[in-house]
């Protein structure tokens, strides 16, 4: 089975962790990951945006670890637009989380205009952190919380 997964992952945090294991779990993995130019309008606030490269890089190392553990082959694609690769025909499964279950219907609603078949939209429950707020890049980046959901001691 073929899955497909996208986002900007800056940075790759336990919630991120908990979609990869779902999709390595399903079969192999393509990821998108946002380009430079998509990144920011992605973004539900404006913060700063690591380089492609640096993302891709740390994007990399998470996706080894449970390719190795799943047996499982993964690519990583530059998402240029939100419905990225998904819309492509030899996916079958599509993860996601919560917010982003809007765009997998929007993804299924174009594979049905060039004849394809609906994916499978898996949607992986949010990671919560220590104060039951949801694990997020942006709490990261604002320093409330590190990539595991630890709250930091400095945090306000």
């Amino acid at each position: 089975m073929d899955v497909a997964l996208g986002g900007t992952f800056d940075p790759v945090h336990d919630g991120h962790r908990k979609l990869f294991e779902r999709a390595f779990e399903l079969g192999d993995v393509t990821v998108g990951l946002t380009s430079d130019e998509l990144a920011p309008k992605t973004r539900q606030v404006d913060r700063p945006v690591r380089s492609y490269e640096e993302r891709e890089t740390d994007l990399e190392a998470a996706l080894e670890t449970f390719a190795d553990e799943y047996d499982r082959e993964f690519e990583i694609r530059t998402l240029e637009k939100p419905t990225g690769i998904a819309t492509e025909p030899q996916f079958d499964y599509l993860v996601v989380s919560p917010e982003t279950r809007e765009g997998g219907e929007r993804i299924n609603e174009i594979r049905r205009e060039h004849g394809y078949d609906p994916l499978e939209v898996v949607v992986v429950p949010h990671v919560r952190a220590d104060d039951g707020d949801i694990i997020s890049s942006t709490r990261i980046v604002q320093g409330e919380i590190d990539e595991h959901g630890n709250v930091l001691d400095d945090a306000e």
